[in-house]
């Protein structure tokens, strides 16, 4: 398979921004990093850049990346992170993460936090992720509907990142098909634009930074005053030439 990236990420209406992203690859492998350091707490652009890079750099030179080694990448990006926190003024630092490596016919992906994965395939939309959140919780349980999911109150109140001694990060893995394409996107994104309409953009879009610039101008006539950083990563799935 082929693969062709875009990669974007914006500081929004912040003094600085706290995403990371990676888009590497070699000639075995495609690997995708995107980690969202965490607003209030001091160094978030430290532990997302931590993050990111360990996970990247694994990922190109691990012999094979299966679901268990995807996981354990990401155990060790954490211990970066909690190695990183013991410098003065980083104790706090977090990030979320999400991880897409696409390899022969296979992806394989992994998240820790509300950072996403999406996938369009063959018309259809799906989410790969699952958010490690309060809100998330909610919907799964029936307590709220998936719309209610962008504006409910706990949306922010996350259940695992990366920076905690405990890290438990959730792995998939599928075949890969001609003309999948896939989304890594951080919570400033998403909030913003739906799941429809990412989509609806993806059909119309021949190369990964037209679907990409399509949800920008969405997102950008959205977000308010002041709003999160936002980050993005697409990818397109073609056959080989």
């Amino acid at each position: 398979m082929n693969m062709t990236t875009y990669a974007y990420t914006n500081q929004g209406g912040r003094d600085h921004n706290e995403d990371s992203i990676r888009a590497n690859w070699d000639e075995r492998r495609t690997v995708l990093v995107l980690a969202d350091g965490l607003g209030g707490h001091g160094g978030g652009e430290r532990a997302s850049a931590l993050a990111a890079e360990a996970v990247c750099t694994q990922c190109l030179s691990s012999p094979t990346v299966d679901e268990a080694a995807l996981a354990e990448m990401v155990r060790q990006a954490n211990q970066a992170v909690l190695e990183g926190q013991r410098e003065p003024g980083l104790e706090e630092m977090r990030t979320t993460l999400v991880a897409l490596c696409l390899e022969g016919e296979q992806a394989t992906w992994a998240h820790v936090g509300d950072s996403r994965l999406y996938r369009v395939s063959q018309g259809e939309i799906t989410q790969l992720t699952k958010d490690h959140s309060v809100t998330y919780r909610k919907y799964l349980g029936g307590e709220i509907t998936r719309m209610d999911v962008y504006h409910d109150d706990d949306r922010s109140s996350l259940l695992r990142v990366l920076g905690r001694e405990s890290c438990t990060p959730e792995t998939g893995s599928d075949t890969l098909h001609p003309g999948d394409a896939f989304l890594l996107c951080s919570d400033g994104f998403w909030e913003y634009v739906y799941q429809e309409e990412i989509l609806a953009d993806r059909l119309k879009s021949a190369l990964p930074e037209q679907w990409a610039q399509r949800m920008l101008l969405r997102h950008i006539r959205r977000t308010p005053e002041g709003n999160d950083n936002f980050s993005l990563i697409t990818v397109f799935v073609e056959e080989e030439v």
